[in-house]
């Protein structure tokens, strides 16, 4: 198994480094284990000085059988190879916390558009001025971001001249829509108006198509058939029709399609957040607003009707009309926050379970006689409205 040891010629000794007269005997260290008489162990084997010292086989050395059972697995890994640890770290799921996260938006939009339905038809039963209600809202929406920002608890925008001249048409659009909704639930049940308010995406593709030359797929089309037929449906069968309030949610479907088709276009590319986007959105309408809710029910109206509401209501009135114009602003903010986080095509699918929340609470509340018939329109057009939401994926 070893090799003999052979002496070359040019084989040296380590007095060689040092003079004879100076030659002191060292002693010797190795670190290995001194093998005594090899030639006598392994007479078969030779050593060679010329080649290291290995070993090729170890079947002739006595080796314990406790020695051998112990096997110890060592592995080395360069630093930029080395091996994960296999330790299981539970981290928290992003898209588990994406979904709550999303459904706690939806679920808030939901209740705050609830509440401001509500509060909304209180305050028109008692106090019939769409416009300064309108106005009311918008101021309040106002009022509440600007001490936001002044209190820093929210980031106040950066704008410059550009971004408002971008918003313009859209905050026009959006007041004609606000004031119009107002006006058709100051005539008509709050049920109604959300369910006419739901053939929204039938004019949303009829502008696209005929003004903007966009064409859609064949399911989009075919879903705009139950829209429009359940609203044609609950329209005829709806006991307290009534022709302006039924104007007022067709204006209001109408100016919604332009505000999301101006939004779209002008705002590609602006670093605005959904909140403070919706916030100089209300400010800018409100601005719109104000002259003409002047001129055409003016202060003199509003000041006889708010006496006879309060010598009515009571000092509730004035907390109705406090709750309709925050919670407004609220849950338009809400929705637009959501919608930061979401896809369109999900928004869209929220709005329409949205208006299902809306109608059946203002039928329990507000006691509204539907009839089989109505019910079953109003099924067949947010059903259609669903089926729209799908088709568009």
């Amino acid at each position: 198994m070893f090799s003999s040891i052979k002496h070359s010629p040019s084989s040296f000794t380590c007095t060689d480094f040092f003079p004879k007269k100076r030659s002191i005997p060292r002693p010797q260290f190795s670190p290995l284990p001194i093998i005594k008489n090899l030639h006598n162990s392994f007479p078969n084997q030779s050593f060679s000085s010329q080649k290291p010292l290995h070993v090729a086989s170890i079947e002739n050395l006595a080796v314990s059988k406790n020695t051998q059972q112990r096997k110890t697995e060592c592995r080395a890994y360069e630093a930029d190879r080395s091996r994960p640890l296999d330790i299981n770290i539970e981290l928290p799921d992003e898209e588990a916390a994406k979904k709550i996260k999303i459904g706690v938006y939806f679920a808030t939009w939901w209740a705050l558009n609830v509440v401001f339905n509500i509060y909304n038809k209180k305050v028109l039963n008692a106090f019939p001025f769409p416009w300064l209600t309108s106005t009311l809202s918008l101021a309040a929406g106002s009022l509440l971001m600007l001490i936001s920002w002044a209190t820093r608890l929210a980031d106040a925008p950066k704008t410059d001249f550009e971004f408002w001249k971008t918003l313009f048409p859209v905050a026009v659009a959006h007041t004609i829509g606000h004031v119009a909704a107002t006006v058709s639930m100051s005539k008509v049940a709050v049920s109604f108006t959300h369910i006419i308010k739901s053939g929204e995406p039938a004019f949303s593709v009829l502008v696209s198509r005929f003004l903007l030359g966009e064409a859609f797929p064949l399911p989009v089309y075919l879903s705009l058939l139950p829209i429009i037929g359940g609203c044609v449906l609950s329209a005829f069968t709806e006991l307290n029709f009534n022709m302006t309030g039924f104007m007022g949610a067709m204006i209001s479907n109408l100016a919604f399609v332009f505000r999301n088709l101006f939004s779209k276009k002008g705002m590609n590319g602006k670093s605005v957040s959904g909140m403070n986007y919706y916030a100089c959105l209300s400010m800018l309408s409100l601005l719109i607003l104000t002259p003409f809710a002047i001129a055409v029910e003016g202060p003199q109206l509003w000041a006889v009707g708010w006496q006879k509401a309060v010598s009515q209501i009571g000092p509730n009135f004035v907390w109705w009309v406090v709750a309709q114009s925050v919670f407004y602003h609220l849950y338009n903010q809400v929705s637009y926050m959501s919608l930061d986080q979401i896809s369109p095509l999900t928004f869209s699918i929220g709005n329409t379970m949205k208006r299902i929340s809306v109608i059946v609470s203002s039928i329990i509340i507000f006691h509204t006689p539907v009839q089989p018939v109505n019910a079953l329109g109003a099924a067949i057009a947010i059903l259609g409205t669903f089926l729209y939401s799908q088709a568009k994926q």
